[in-house]
């Protein structure tokens, strides 16, 4: 016996010293990440999306902003993922067809707006939902997403704070992307994908100015949309909807 495991020591060894050599590593799947491979597979196998992309020129909601922020506190300050989540729920109002589900026999719409936002987390990615944000002012949408992104990175998130939502939101702005498509988060019809904002040249509308183009801070967004519920044009509308509030931002306010 003793031979026999004195024999089996170097090939152990050996397997030990070829997997240190092969280069990887294999980390266990978490069960949040389970989940999240289960729901992102799905819905890219069964939901038949297509994606709308729009320039935002954001310089007036810049300016705002700027003006709003000077009378908060700094740990209350207004971001522009606020604005964006805003634009979202009153778009959705004005194009109610967006904010819906489909259900094996039915269509749903809801008459409430639930927006889910996507917060990066260590284990991965969790969407805690802002309920009702067409119904809050932005101070309270700030308020409420500050709250949310704090317990969710502290892994404190009832389930009621992150199960539901009727529309989605995914910011990656902050880390200088672009432009991105989102997956659609089942059963949600659409998802909003929100870029970098960024200093462009384009052409200057104003009849009376001296030179035909003019300096622009520029935001691409991409609408993700479930073709079975959401037909083109009508994804058109709610992002045109969505551009129009954010270029004209005082609108929010009243």
């Amino acid at each position: 016996a003793a031979a026999t495991a004195a024999a089996g020591a170097p090939a152990a060894a050996a397997q030990v010293s070829a997997d240190a050599r092969a280069g990887y590593v294999d980390i266990p799947h978490t069960q949040m990440r389970r989940v999240i491979a289960q729901r992102l597979t799905e819905s890219k196998q069964t939901v038949p999306h297509y994606y709308l992309s729009a320039d935002v020129t954001i310089d007036a909601l810049l300016a705002l902003r700027a003006r709003l922020n000077r009378s908060l506190p700094e740990g209350e300050r207004l971001s522009v993922n606020d604005f964006v989540i805003k634009a979202s729920a009153l778009a959705l109002r004005q194009v109610p067809e967006v904010n819906a589900s489909w259900l094996q026999d039915a269509i749903r719409n809801y008459d409430y707006v639930d927006v889910s936002v996507a917060v990066a987390v260590d284990a991965g990615l969790v969407t805690p939902i802002v309920k009702d944000a067409d119904k809050l002012g932005l101070a309270g949408i700030s308020s409420a997403v500050r709250e949310l992104v704090g317990k969710a990175r502290a892994k404190k998130l009832a389930p009621h704070e992150y199960q539901g939502g009727t529309f989605s939101i995914s910011n990656l702005g902050m880390y200088g992307v672009k432009q991105f498509s989102a997956i659609i988060n089942p059963p949600q019809a659409a998802i909003l994908a929100v870029g970098a904002a960024e200093k462009r040249i384009v052409p200057n509308d104003d009849p009376d100015a001296e030179l035909p183009y003019k300096e622009a801070t520029v935001m691409t967004v991409t609408a993700s949309c479930d073709h079975r519920v959401v037909d083109g044009a009508v994804g058109a509308q709610f992002l045109g909807a969505f551009r129009g509030l954010l270029e004209d931002p005082e609108t929010m306010l009243l």
